[in-house]
């Protein structure tokens, strides 16, 4: 996604700018000003494949309208609601929400976003939190799902399990509407120049917040030391150059752990 100068800017000032103003304002702030760069710099270079001709029926637009409202129509209203009720569930429902609303680009930018909603606010520690983050990585399937843990996390008991369904609902909710939304238009759309030049820079400003979370909460929270560090390269070389399986690293990883807890 930065496989030039311009992109490779892009993707270096938004860490910057993320590393030095966190937040999630931020992190939309740096892909809107990628999404205008790139507008500005590829949209009459950029290459578009072909795309089939014809038209949705007008029902699909329908559908697809009264989607995209339900999707904007809760983004502003569960945050009124849940100021209003007090509603410990609401309030959480709207925190998943707005960072399955929020993310751009790949699993791991929901990352910062969702360690905003959960960590200040004392629902979970940085400790549980990275320690979910770590085992879904041994795990097959989206990052969103990672969002089940948080929710089961946050309510221990016997009915955990109905809390972390709650928080997976409210995760993937926006991008179900999303789809249903933009899939009438998406044909189109992509055959659009400005639209794959807009893309183009934000996606490389998303390679800058991924860079920006790699750093911070992944590596601040969890490599505290030489022996954090070692671990972190050895599991790296596992899985770069030896093409170890993700879910055998991680194990690993957390068995490593244990012992040197208790030795």
């Amino acid at each position: 996604m930065c496989t030039d100068r311009p992109r490779i800017s892009l993707c270096i000032g938004s860490a910057a700018v993320l590393l030095a103003v966190p937040g999630a304002v931020a992190q939309l702030g740096v892909i809107a000003f990628g999404g205008l760069v790139g507008f500005g710099l590829y949209r009459d270079t950029i290459a578009v494949g072909s795309v089939p001709g014809g038209t949705s029926p007008a029902r699909g637009h329908v559908a697809a309208a009264v989607a995209l409202g339900a999707f904007f129509a809760l983004l502003l209203a569960l945050p009124a609601l849940a100021s209003t009720t007090g509603s410990h569930h609401l309030a959480v429902f709207d925190s998943f929400y707005r960072s399955g609303s929020l993310v751009f680009g790949g699993g791991h930018v929901v990352l910062p976003l969702l360690r905003a909603e959960v960590v200040p606010r004392d629902w979970l520690s940085d400790d549980q939190f990275l320690a979910g983050y770590g085992a879904a990585q041994a795990l097959p399937g989206p990052m969103f799902a990672f969002s089940a843990y948080l929710g089961a996390a946050m309510s221990p008991g016997p009915t955990s399990w109905v809390n972390g369904l709650w928080c997976l609902l409210g995760i993937f909710l926006p991008a179900w509407l999303l789809i249903g939304g933009a899939l009438p238009f998406w044909h189109r759309l992509r055959a659009k120049r400005w639209a794959q030049a807009a893309l183009a820079g934000a996606n490389a400003a998303v390679v800058g917040v991924l860079l920006a979370a790699l750093y911070t909460p992944v590596f601040t929270e969890s490599v505290r030391g030489p022996r954090d560090l070692v671990a972190a390269l050895v599991a790296f070389g596992l899985l770069e150059h030896w093409k170890a399986p993700p879910w055998l690293v991680v194990a690993a990883s957390a068995a490593a752990g244990q012992w040197l807890l208790t030795a």
